[in-house]
């Protein structure tokens, strides 16, 4: 039953920002405050396969924590065995970006969960759906109850907390980042090679920059574009020829854990993905003017590699829970 909100559902969740990573640029919408009850809420739903249309498929089916929040595969299954065309990033630290998914196509954390729900070829339900599943389950209602302070069970509350709980999920404190706080052994020499040449004459810096090595723009970077009925990404969603072949330059944290590469998939190693860089790309007329070819030597590969390396961060830390009956 709906009534007074226990003192600590009401307190705010303290979210645990590892090194390296910075608190005051964490998107946190006033309307959806982090708690703990939330937070756990969240998690249930997270894993709760009943929340697709055949029972089979949930958000941790695409975005398993034991392979950093991603799927390892070129592009991700859905109900019914379908296969889709996009490879599913991974959600560590997206509480520092608003818009969301490969196109940005939306514009919140709330707003992405809503979205493979009810897409044919992910979970394939609909929001009526899944509310009315929700409500059947008696420790659901409770927990929405205590939450929200309401014993109306909504979309809108079961992908605030779905958010709720991904904007905790974050990884900092790698080596990198005890190299850059001052610790001068945390990063190989070869690691620390590969650092110069991702901020200099490969200028790696320009896209993927900051402390979550990512601008949150989008560039067509020529993956693809190769290929008969070229997926158009950003395009799709502005309406603007440039953005052709156009997608989110994606954090480098955990890149070395979240193989396949690019929106499709298409590249296994982060070797090939740097040869692919090397060459310059595939030439198209949208193709962003920071690709050009690099010209590198098998050292400075190997250097750019480990680097990248050095951006694995402690997981965080989670225990599958107990899904409600």
């Amino acid at each position: 039953m709906a009534g007074s909100v226990p003192a600590e559902v009401a307190k705010s969740y303290e979210i645990e920002v590892p090194l390296g990573l910075q608190r005051e640029v964490m998107y946190l919408p006033a309307e959806n405050e982090v708690t703990a009850m939330k937070v756990e809420l969240g998690k249930q739903l997270f894993f709760d396969p009943r929340l697709s249309r055949d029972h089979l498929v949930s958000c941790a089916s695409c975005h398993d924590p034991e392979l950093a929040f991603t799927d390892g595969r070129q592009t991700s299954i859905g109900i019914d065995g379908q296969i889709g065309d996009r490879n599913a990033p991974t959600i560590v630290n997206r509480v520092f970006s608003l818009d969301q998914f490969w196109d940005g196509r939306a514009g919140s954390l709330e707003e992405q969960a809503k979205g493979p729900l009810i897409n044919p070829i992910e979970m394939g339900f609909t929001h009526e759906g899944v509310v009315s599943r929700v409500r059947e389950v008696e420790g659901y209602r409770h927990q929405f109850a205590a939450v929200f302070d309401t014993e109306e069970v909504t979309i809108d509350l079961v992908t605030q907390s779905l958010a709720a709980f991904e904007r905790t999920l974050m990884s900092g404190d790698s080596p990198f980042d005890r190299f850059a706080g001052g610790d001068s052994t945390a990063m190989s020499d070869s690691a620390q090679r590969g650092l110069v040449l991702f901020r200099g004459r490969t200028e790696c810096f320009r896209c993927h920059v900051g402390f979550n090595f990512t601008d949150e723009n989008y560039r067509n970077i020529g993956v693809g574009m190769d290929g008969v009925d070229a997926d158009v990404g950003r395009m799709a969603v502005t309406e603007r020829p440039e953005h052709r072949g156009a997608f989110k330059t994606p954090t480098l944290r955990d890149v070395a854990l979240t193989a396949p590469y690019f929106h499709d998939g298409s590249v296994g190693t982060l070797e090939a993905v740097v040869d692919y860089y090397d060459k310059g790309g595939i030439a198209n007329p949208q193709l962003a003017p920071e690709i050009k070819r690099l010209d590198l030597t098998p050292q400075e590969k190997v250097d750019l590699v480990e680097f990248m390396k050095a951006l694995t961060g402690e997981q965080p830390r989670l225990e599958v829970p107990v899904i409600p009956k």
